[in-house]
């Protein structure tokens, strides 16, 4: 069992001096209107009307600013990341060095979802909104020639999106450097509209549409209480978990450090001017989008035209109707960009298959991953309706995230070899009372320990592996309200033992002794910032719907029959570790059904 465990835990060692068979010619504003190309798009102009009418009302500015907090934290996460390993990847790589293959292997697989899902999601978005623009000519013509009545599937076929998928890998294929002048173009452009946009209809705003009553509101619409949040804090969160989406993409900046030209001060840097930025846009756009128009009026498909049609500024409307299209462009070239350098970094690993690894010796890009890639993604755009496609695409970024957040931890407090991290004050106690004083002692470290050690490397460990627990079963009891009643005290005083003994798990951490390591950027105040990176993720990750989680299982159950079948046999690493498979198997035991 021991073998197993270290066939399927085993850690990839990371060569600063390796070359890169890519070109390293991004600079700091190439990765950062990389990051801004992914995220300025469908959240802008699509999704703050969306989740304005569907979930949070006018409150949709607080679902951007809770997304937004909970995308800095692991934005810190990802940056320290960065400095430690800079190399293609983003939290795949940062699992394998830290944690393992298999967990490395399913980050991965979820970051090679979220893109996909990204891109889908973003073709079937600019479709739709060029056919709102359209009167719904395009929709209505595929849709009576070839309806689809699957529930969980589109109504119709959308091959307007697959065109539009293959003329862009047609595009990515030709190189990282014009690839990368063509986003940073196409995101210039969009934060020029952003700017009109927000400015313009700051002109025409009316602070009653945040304070409608619930008596006003249209009897044959869903308005839910009224007021600033009219379905309640529970909304503010769903609001918030699909707002994810419009964040997805400061990760990005991360999957590009084969080709940045000094990816330790470049790429933290990048991502940290990527989210503020893009905070920024997406609170104002949110603000002003329901300072003009009734939320329960806003167009899901393409809410600024509707938002302008409804103020009577027809010429804005095709104004933000233009930046909309470029912008979504933009996010469409920036995940287009990306996707492929994780694809290609697995591959090159053993973990998927070696094709998807083959660089073109003309312009020096994944241009297999990148076909496969695009091609899949515009699939999924064809047949998948946009609202599906985003609740996925939310749960595997969260999960990503949080696992990057565990792993700032666990290498923060993880012993150095060297002879002062060895040094562990041991105590002997007989009696009851002594032992149980000395286990508290001991976890908080009472003893000085001023260098981590296998003793404080332990703890730390099982203080994170509770705390996560602990996060899972706050974040449930948020969802029933016995848990919060005063009229229960028993449920109330349960739920408060968990906050506590929560805390204390973060208490713990924060008394075991750190790395002296010297980086170019460190997250600061560790171990709080992971902590509630990581609660706000599983937070965030308890809103969406079950039959989510059940696609995300099957996604999940297709990556590991891969990874057993194919992977698990071609890893890299498994030529250079000692744990041998075959004798593994010739004693009884069957990998594959691990």
């Amino acid at each position: 069992m021991s073998k197993i465990i270290r066939v399927l835990f085993r850690k990839k060692p990371i060569d600063l001096e390796e070359t890169s068979e890519l070109n390293r010619v991004l600079g700091l504003w190439d990765l950062t209107f990389l990051g801004l190309g992914v995220t300025l798009g469908l959240g802008t102009y699509v999704l703050a009307g969306s989740v304005a009418k569907l979930h949070a009302g006018p409150a949709v500015c607080i679902s951007f600013l809770i997304a937004a907090v909970a995308s800095a934290l692991a934005g810190l996460c990802y940056a320290e990341f960065a400095c430690r390993v800079p190399k293609a990847g983003s939290a795949y790589i940062y699992t394998y060095v830290t944690v393992g293959e298999l967990l490395a292997f399913i980050i991965g697989w979820n970051l090679v979802l979220e893109y996909v899902i990204g891109t889908a999601g973003l073709a079937r978005g600019l479709s739709d909104y060029i056919d709102a623009l359209t009167n719904n000519t395009i929709s209505t013509a595929f849709r009576d020639a070839m309806p689809i009545n699957i529930e969980f599937l589109s109504s119709y076929p959308d091959f307007f999106s697959l065109a539009m998928m293959i003329i862009l890998i047609v595009v990515m294929s030709n190189g990282a450097k014009e690839s990368s002048m063509l986003n940073s173009i196409l995101t210039v452009l969009t934060l020029i509209v952003v700017s009109i946009v927000i400015g313009f209809g700051a002109a025409v705003i009316n602070f009653d549409f945040w304070s409608i009553s619930k008596e006003n509101i249209p009897l044959d619409v869903t308005g839910g209480e009224g007021g600033f949040a009219p379905f309640g804090f529970q909304g503010i969160l769903t609001g918030a978990a699909q707002c994810f989406f419009a964040f997805v993409g400061f990760d990005a900046i991360a999957t590009t450090a084969d080709e940045a030209r000094n990816p330790q001060k470049m790429i933290p840097l990048a991502i940290l001017l990527c989210l503020f930025i893009s905070f920024l846009a997406y609170f104002g756009v949110s603000t002003v989008l329901t300072l003009m128009c009734p939320y329960y009026e806003q167009d899901e498909k393409a809410p600024f035209p509707a938002a302008f049609d409804y103020a009577k500024w027809p010429a804005i409307k095709w104004i933000s109707s233009v930046g909309a299209i470029i912008a979504m462009t933009s996010t469409l070239v920036g995940n287009l960009f990306t996707l492929p350098r994780i694809l290609y970094s697995m591959a090159k690993d053993g973990l998927l298959f070696k094709q998807l690894s083959y660089i073109s010796k003309r312009t020096k890009t994944p241009v297999i991953a990148t076909i496969a890639t695009g091609l899949f993604a515009g699939i999924m755009a064809t047949i998948f309706d946009i609202n599906q496609l985003v609740e996925m695409l939310s749960i595997g970024t969260l999960i990503a995230y949080t696992i990057v957040s565990i792993c700032v931890l666990m290498l923060r407090y993880t012993p150095i070899n060297n002879d002062k991290s060895q040094n562990v004050c041991i105590e002997h106690n007989e009696s009851v009372f002594h032992a149980g004083f000395y286990a508290f002692k001991i976890a908080f470290n009472l003893n000085g320990n001023k260098y981590p050690n296998k003793l404080t490397n332990s703890i730390k460990n099982w203080a994170i592996m509770i705390f996560c627990l602990l996060s899972i079963a706050i974040a449930v009891g948020l969802k029933f309200p016995i848990f919060l009643s005063v009229e229960q005290p028993y449920f109330l005083t349960i739920f408060v033992l968990l906050i506590i003994l929560l805390l204390s798990t973060v208490v713990v951490v924060a008394r075991q002794p750190e790395q002296d390591i010297n980086l170019s950027f460190k997250v600061p105040f560790v171990p709080l910032i992971p902590f509630a990176s990581i609660f706000v993720n599983i937070l965030l990750m308890s809103m969406p719907k079950l039959q989510t989680f059940l696609r995300i299982a099957a996604w999940l159950g297709i990556g590991l029959l891969i990874y057993f079948g194919y992977g698990i046999w071609h890893s890299k690493e498994r030529k250079s570790n000692n744990t041998n498979l075959e004798l593994i198997i010739e004693n009884g035991v069957d990998v594959t059904r691990l």
